[in-house]
């Protein structure tokens, strides 16, 4: 078994991602104590459809999560939802992942089994990121009763389809993600993310890179239960010759496709009764202190819009916060790089006026 904060291998079975031992998201004496606060952030007005939209005057980039406290361009870089008063932030390290069971092991979350999750059976993966599902109940100790747990916990995991060599010598991914949610309380409930690269980045100064990948999420709601997943294509473009004080940054989610847990696809669309689904664009910021950093670190604010049934104009739907790192040598054409990261979107979901929140999680390549 390794102490990892997601799994290694797991991905191997959805993407073959290649051979190796892991390296945990064990954040060790480098880290810091989470903060207090929400990671979730608001963005402004756009259209939702156009990366070239309105975009908000002076809008600076959302403070990274805790962690790393010195990074490095040329060092590994492990960040971890700060704890907030929505439940947010309460995933512990490490997380043990048990390769040859396919299982991976969360700690500070009560009553999701023994902390042992196992893969999904409803929902397995999406796009190459693999999905697990915490025990429903548990045998009291003493006795042998049965003790329900709260359900459902769910996790989803991604891993790097490159790897390198860390500092022990060991062969591993590049760069990875862990998303852990609930939906079995009648607000957010407790859960958490991490993201990391390991080794460095080397970025360009001048000219311009797209990524692309897939998106993955887990959303849950407060004031009713339950949670839906939800998946879709994104993109990045990084600008580096402009703006002058820092990257120009933007990206989309598009095609997203929503699902219930136990797998049922969910209707989308502006009518009475469905959930909307508009791409979710980054809003592009001009400042210091935001954006892309030299240690190839970007953090910014999303948005999304869309005309509900009857309106004429299109209104403000999502807003959010969304966290990277960009990993490998992006000046290299045999490498490229990759950025790796999570997004926190809120929202008030139209079907039945309940608050909304949407964790999501990336890997894009060139």
């Amino acid at each position: 078994m390794f102490r990892l904060m997601i799994a290694v291998s797991a991905l191997a079975l959805v993407s073959a991602c290649g051979d190796g031992d892991g390296q945990p998201f064990d954040f060790g004496d480098e880290t810091e104590e989470p903060a207090a606060d929400d990671p979730t952030g608001t963005g402004g007005t756009g259209t939702g459809g156009d990366d070239t939209a309105d975009q908000p005057d002076g809008v600076a980039g959302a403070e990274l999560p805790p962690g790393t406290t010195e990074p490095q361009a040329d060092g590994s870089i492990r960040r971890f939802e700060p704890r907030n008063e929505q439940g947010g932030g309460r995933i512990i390290s490490p997380v043990v992942y048990d390769r040859e069971n396919d299982t991976f092991t969360v700690d500070n979350l009560a009553f999701d089994g023994f902390n042992t999750y196992q893969r999904g059976r409803a929902i397995g993966s999406m796009g190459g990121y693999a999905v697990y599902e915490a025990d429903v109940q548990v045998t009291d100790f003493l006795d042998g009763d049965q003790v329900g747990q709260i359900v459902p916990y769910r996790a989803i995991l991604g891993v790097s389809q490159n790897t390198v060599r860390n500092d022990a010598g060991e062969t591993v991914p590049r760069s990875s993600f862990a998303i852990v949610r609930t939906g079995g309380y009648v607000n957010f409930g407790f859960g958490g993310f991490v993201y990391e690269r390991e080794g460095g980045v080397v970025l360009p100064t001048e000219g311009q890179a797209n990524f692309s990948g897939d998106y993955a999420g887990i959303r849950v709601f407060d004031a009713r239960g339950g949670l839906e997943f939800v998946r879709g294509d994104m993109t990045v473009d990084i600008d580096f010759n402009d703006f002058n004080a820092n990257a120009g940054v933007k990206g989309r989610i598009a095609n997203r496709e929503f699902f219930n847990a136990d797998g049922t696809p969910i209707a989308t669309g502006n009518q009475e009764g469905q959930l909307p689904n508009p791409d979710v664009v980054f809003v592009i910021t001009d400042g210091e202190g935001s954006s892309v950093d030299r240690n190839g670190e970007i953090t910014g604010q999303v948005l999304s819009t869309y005309v509900p049934d009857g309106a004429n104009a299109p209104e403000e739907y999502e807003t959010g916060t969304y966290f990277a790192v960009i990993s490998g040598d992006l000046t290299d054409r045999a490498d490229g790089g990759e950025i790796t990261g999570v997004m926190v979107i809120t929202s008030t979901d139209p079907r039945d006026d309940v608050p909304a929140q949407e964790t999501g999680g990336f890997i894009l390549y060139r």
